[in-house]
């Protein structure tokens, strides 16, 4: 099973991460990697730095960030691979025990048949 881990804080991004939480995450990322947990692993900018496509009623509408509206900011995301949901939630326990704060909303992503 594969899932996207999309990790929210309540943090902007526009402060960089300490050396001890880059060192933190650093080693969980090792660790996830080295038991073929992790497939992919990005940090994002600001919202500032972002922008939205809306399509309604046949009209695309492009708008620039940043976005005050949201509450959260989505700092990273992951793809994992893992046997179970049960798993994925260890996990992202241990990510968000590193991040020290914030929510990780977890979606399963469809896997072809046969995979």
């Amino acid at each position: 099973m594969r899932y996207l881990c999309l990790a929210k804080s309540r943090r902007d991004g526009s402060a960089p991460p300490t050396a001890e939480e880059i060192q933190k995450m650093g080693a969980l990322i090792g660790e996830m990697t080295q038991k073929g947990v992790l497939l992919s692993t990005e940090g994002c900018k600001s919202s500032e730095h972002g922008f939205r496509v809306t399509l309604d009623n046949g009209k695309y509408t492009v708008t620039d960030g940043p976005f005050t509206e949201a509450k959260e900011f989505v700092g990273g995301l992951a793809v994992i691979k893992v046997d179970s949901k049960a798993e994925a939630i260890e996990w992202t326990k241990k990510f968000l025990s590193v991040l020290g704060t914030g929510i990780s909303e977890i979606l399963e992503i469809n896997e072809p048949p046969g995979r």
